[in-house]
């Protein structure tokens, strides 16, 4: 495939997408040719100004113009590139475009989003096509879901094979979610009805192993091995775990896997449940959600 630069990355002026410019230009192999895309041309080379401040080399990456809703720009982008990566979310709004030059492309597509009726959309339009061409469209590169599917990967491969496995994750932080984050999360949760129709369709379509069981119920508990409450996460995690038992037999002929946020104290754990409720019920309000949006932070 002979294509002008080996990575792209589209939304490079965003607050993710700097930190992942920032990480490129000081860990890319020496000969790897990329490229920084965006909208705001002075944005771009403000950034790149940044960039060359700390790592010179970055002064003579090149700048693209691309705007995820220009498809000229992103299929021009997709063309140029062995691998398009893409920061710019909510991605159900913003993100299609992007999965849909690259399937058609022969392009390998990578993202941040934890949104799962993008991620099934994106399956049930685009992965036919991907198969054609050869791109594979990879989801959920960051935090949702990297250390999640890994983590789980690893576990696996350290318990016998061709046995019913019974995993539970457990996440602890106290980082804060950048802005981007919590638009997309409130975009998410605004849209109930429609990621159920797409989770639908995808499993209308997605093939599924039939003589093995794979399941991610939710519940709430107590967990002594870990010392705290477990209160179940609403995020792609157990669906990404799942889709990579589904591919694995390594995870053997019955496998589960449970997804927690890990509480000490019980009533911030109320406290927790509380707060997303309240947040799920102010998202299905469009004035309030606008409202929100317009206030987060980067």
């Amino acid at each position: 495939m002979d294509r002008t630069y080996d990575i792209v990355l589209v939304g490079a002026t965003g607050f993710v997408g700097a930190l992942t410019a920032d990480y490129l230009a000081r860990h890319v192999p020496d000969g790897c040719r990329w490229a920084l895309a965006g909208r705001n041309a002075e944005s771009l080379r403000a950034l790149r100004n940044r960039l060359a401040e700390s790592v010179p080399s970055a002064a003579d990456v090149p700048l693209l113009h691309v705007d995820v809703h220009d498809p000229a720009t992103v299929r021009e982008a997709a063309r140029s590139t062995r691998v398009l990566a893409t920061t710019v979310g909510p991605y159900v709004q913003h993100g299609l475009g992007a999965v849909a030059a690259c399937a058609d492309a022969g392009t390998d597509y990578v993202d941040l989003t934890g949104e799962p009726e993008f991620v099934d959309t994106a399956y049930v339009r685009h992965h036919a096509r991907a198969l054609e061409t050869g791109a594979r469209l990879v989801h959920a590169c960051g935090f949702d879901s990297v250390p999640h599917d890994l983590g789980v990967q690893f576990t696996v491969e350290q318990l016998p094979e061709g046995v019913p496995l019974r995993i539970d994750g457990f996440v602890r932080t106290n980082a804060a979610p950048s802005g981007g984050t919590l638009a997309s999360t409130l975009t998410a949760l605004s849209r109930g009805r429609q990621t159920i129709r797409a989770a639908r369709e995808r499993r209308q379509v997605e093939p599924w192993p039939s003589d093995r069981r794979i399941s991610t119920p939710v519940g709430a508990r107590f967990a002594p091995e870990v010392g705290a409450w477990a209160l179940p996460l609403p995020t792609i995690d157990p669906q990404v775990v799942s889709r990579s038992a589904a591919a694995l037999d390594s995870y053997g002929p019955d496998f589960r896997y449970r997804h927690f946020a890990a509480v000490r104290r019980l009533p911030v754990a109320i406290g927790a449940v509380a707060g997303v409720a309240g947040v799920a019920a102010v998202a299905q309000l469009p004035a309030a959600r606008r409202w929100i949006s317009g206030r987060l932070a980067p």
